[in-house]
């Protein structure tokens, strides 16, 4: 585990600490060996040295986003593409019902061939 990703996920509100420290588990619990850093300000987790998920928290919502994710659709309310559709995010407000298993089911599709 990383110090400072555990620095950024304390320091947001306690219901978005929950969500961080649920996310983070997943992917702990997706990829073996994941590799845990700060980057530009945020939690980014690496497979093989690759990019494969990111957590990012502002005001009113927590965003996990997934790279190599050209081939996973776009599911309205659920997840949404970005740029030209190689990274997938969804976004998670207070209260909201978080299906962690379909986003490791993402996660681990995305991480396969890094």
């Amino acid at each position: 585990m990383n110090g400072d990703v555990t620095q950024y996920i304390s320091n947001t509100a306690p219901w978005q600490i929950g969500v961080c420290e649920k996310l983070r588990a997943m992917v702990h619990e997706t990829i073996p060996m994941v590799e845990e850093s700060s980057q530009y300000g945020k939690p980014h987790f690496l497979k093989n040295g690759h990019f494969a998920a990111v957590i990012a928290v502002s005001r009113d919502k927590v965003s996990f986003m997934v790279f190599n994710a050209t081939d996973i659709p776009a599911v309205k309310g659920f997840v949404r593409a970005l740029g030209n559709g190689e990274r997938k995010v969804v976004d998670i407000k207070e209260g909201q019902d978080v299906d962690y298993t379909r986003l490791a089911d993402i996660l681990e599709t995305t991480t396969v061939a890094l």
